[in-house]
């Protein structure tokens, strides 16, 4: 990935009623077609996305209707389940330690949506959202705060993308303990790691559709589990490297801004994105890239844009 300018967007959304969301969603459809299955697409799999959603996150039925109701499209509840949807990978690192939450997303600039959304569906959430109303990092008003890594492992089964798993989990729970308990009973399409942190804990689990949830070491993680990764991969993703270097760094947002954490971007076209620092007991996220921050909080969350350069390590 060579050096590029990406814009990123702040907006308020609510309840999810009032318009501005579908207005959204709206005009990031097309980026959203490609998740979609054929499977996902018949009247079958539509309804097994349903029962799926219904019978694991029973709390965000309502939400899932008053959006789907708002969107001109007639695969759009289906999609909003995001169950059962393609699989996508990433490199990522991150590390929560004394309610600090501290992350990298490395994806491809053009394929992430580059959305802060300060949403109240069930109730007051920050986070950056992926796939209309999923999320790949976030936090609550209990202080909960939450951000995802690839597992490293390239399976896929049946269950929900990790995007809407984090939603739920911020949605509905106050603190890692409450988190790490709904994980367990989740299915969950790909491998995937999970760093929770809230004002007194912070762990890293691994999770995927062949394993059972797994406490990790220390609360930080790159891209690989409990097995270290192939060699081969590891020279791509460097992913062993980077989380011994997150953890002889800790919390240290410099850090994030440089080699080896910051990836200027791989064969596939991927690097760091963005860096996003929670503070979720202070209801404060600062997002940052290389000379450019953009803070934002349940208190003083600002709508609008900022275009910033990435590819460039600090």
């Amino acid at each position: 990935m060579s050096q590029q300018q990406k814009t990123f967007r702040a907006i308020e959304v609510g309840d999810g009623s009032d318009g501005q969301w579908a207005a959204h969603a709206q005009a990031l459809w097309p980026l959203g077609e490609g998740w979609m299955t054929e499977e996902r697409r018949t009247p079958e799999g539509a309804v097994r996305a349903r029962r799926l959603f219904e019978a694991h996150m029973p709390e965000l039925v309502p939400v899932l209707d008053r959006l789907a109701g708002q969107l001109d499209r007639p695969d759009g509840e289906t999609f909003l389940t995001l169950a059962n949807l393609r699989p996508f990978f990433s490199n990522c690192t991150q590390i929560g330690d004394n309610g600090t939450l501290l992350r990298n997303y490395d994806f491809s600039p053009d394929e992430c949506e580059g959305t802060i959304v300060s949403s109240h569906f069930l109730r007051p959430v920050i986070g950056m959202q992926d796939a209309a109303w999923g999320l790949l990092d976030g936090m609550n008003d209990a202080g909960l705060a939450v951000s995802l890594t690839f597992g490293g492992r390239f399976i896929h089964g049946p269950g929900f993308a990790i995007l809407i798993v984090l939603r739920y989990l911020l949605e509905t729970c106050d603190t890692v303990d409450e988190a790490v308990g709904k994980l367990r009973s989740l299915p969950i399409s790909l491998p995937q790691n999970v760093t929770l942190v809230d004002p007194v804990e912070a762990v890293t689990v691994f999770v995927g559709p062949d394993m059972p949830l797994t406490e990790a070491p220390d609360a930080c993680a790159a891209n690989h589990q409990h097995l270290p990764v192939p060699d081969e991969q590891e020279r791509s993703s460097q992913t062993q490297e980077r989380l011994e270097a997150v953890r002889a760094a800790g919390t240290d947002v410099a850090a994030m801004l440089k080699a080896p954490l910051y990836r200027s971007g791989d064969d596939e076209g991927s690097g760091t994105v963005y860096t996003a620092h929670y503070k979720p007991s202070e209801g404060q996220v600062t997002y940052y890239w290389p000379g450019e921050s953009w803070a934002q909080s349940f208190d003083g969350f600002t709508p609008g844009s900022r275009t910033v350069t990435i590819g460039r390590a600090g």
